[in-house]
């Protein structure tokens, strides 16, 4: 079986593979690039085993006239620019000591000492230049039965890196086979090691959620998150019973992990998962007026069309309703609207406090109105 696309046969990729192997090196393509080539996914970035030590790697791009950024050399990565085409190219490692959040590597000649020390038997995929694909630890029937299962047994692949319970379920999401189900053992290894996820970073865990709620469907995965206690681990009081019916009332509309976050609630997702005050703001305001009596129009014009639309789905989602007639024409009807009353109008009989008091009541009454009242009835 072999890789093929773009990606592989770019005169870049083509030309530093050729570079290693003249200088008596192994350069084999490896993870997600060989993994969504062969699920037919769009390939985001390449990367590149290889026996030649860190240094060694950056002497050859020099030599052969690429850009090298020493991105990650300590741990074994050289990031190497090769016409135009960025490359991430990784010494062979092995696991020598870890602790649940981070491992003390070494490097290797074996490229099955390099597969062994990975996550999840879809990603121990390699190719070499040609696109041939090479398979270590037989995981092609794993991936081309879209069945997420941990490389060797579970229990110890998540005692190296605990946030693997979350990229477990995440994998899940977006590439497993929803009719097949989860992987038995990797579910009870994640469930028996939750208390593992407690030494995570928030800012990793949250980044590891967010890549979840991203995917397509995540809702069956994040059901069974629930099922299994992670979920309350990493977002305390939420609830993923209005996940699914969000999904389905999406429809076309492009998916939203903050929509998604929204709707599972949870008592604090802000610190739990450590969003950016963005994120945080744009939570809170859609939370809020979840519940609120507010028109899309209203919405549209004081949210803007994302926060807008995510509450009128998660409206839907959470109080099992049908979404309202001319919901998205409304919104945009809000966000290009435009208040009729300004302060000038109000002043100088109004000033300071009492004037944006006044303002506020105003505002208030037009949003209620759908955006209908005119400027002399506001003012009335």
């Amino acid at each position: 079986m072999k890789v093929s696309g773009e990606w592989v046969s770019h005169p870049g990729t083509q030309a530093l593979c050729a570079a290693l192997a003249a200088a008596g090196y192994r350069a084999l393509f490896v993870g997600g690039c060989v993994r969504n080539a062969l699920l037919g996914v769009p390939v985001a970035d390449i990367d590149i085993a290889t026996d030649a030590l860190p240094d060694t790697v950056s002497d050859i791009a020099q030599k052969a006239g690429f850009r090298v950024i020493p991105t990650g050399i300590e741990h074994g990565t050289v990031t190497v620019l090769a016409q135009g085409e960025l490359h991430e190219v990784t010494t062979f490692r092995r696991d020598v000591e870890t602790d649940g959040r981070r491992a003390v590597v070494a490097f290797s000649t074996a490229v099955e000492e390099d597969a062994a020390r990975r996550d999840f038997t879809m990603n121990a995929l390699y190719a070499s230049a040609d696109g041939a694909v090479i398979d270590p630890l037989a995981g092609l029937p794993d991936l081309l039965a879209r069945r997420v299962r941990f490389v060797g047994q579970a229990e110890a692949r998540i005692r190296e890196d605990y946030l693997r319970i979350l990229r477990f379920f995440r994998f899940h999401a977006v590439y497993g086979d929803p009719e097949a189900g989860i992987d038995a053992e990797g579910l009870a290894a994640c469930a028996s090691n939750a208390d593992g996820l407690e030494g995570l970073s928030r800012e990793r865990i949250g980044a590891e959620l967010r890549k979840l709620l991203s995917a397509r469907d995540p809702a069956p995965t994040v059901a069974t998150m629930a099922q299994a206690g992670i979920l309350a681990r990493v977002l305390p009081g939420s609830d993923a019973q209005a996940l699914a019916p969000l999904v389905h009332l999406e429809a076309d509309l492009p998916p939203r992990w903050q929509r998604r976050l929204a709707v599972l609630g949870g008592e604090n997702p802000g610190d739990a998962l450590r969003l950016s005050r963005a994120d945080f703001g744009s939570n809170k305001a859609v939370r809020a007026e979840i519940g609120s009596t507010l028109t899309p129009a209203a919405l549209g014009w004081k949210l803007g069309l994302d926060n807008a639309r995510d509450v009128i789905l998660c409206r839907a989602a959470l109080f099992e309703m049908p979404l309202p007639a001319h919901w998205q024409q409304d919104i945009a009807r809000g966000v290009a609207g435009v208040l009729p009353v300004t302060a000038a109008d109000l002043m100088p009989a109004l000033q300071g406090a009492a004037l944006g008091a006044r303002l506020r009541e105003i505002e208030a009454r037009w949003l209620a109105s759908d955006l209908t009242l005119s400027k002399a009835a506001l003012l009335a």
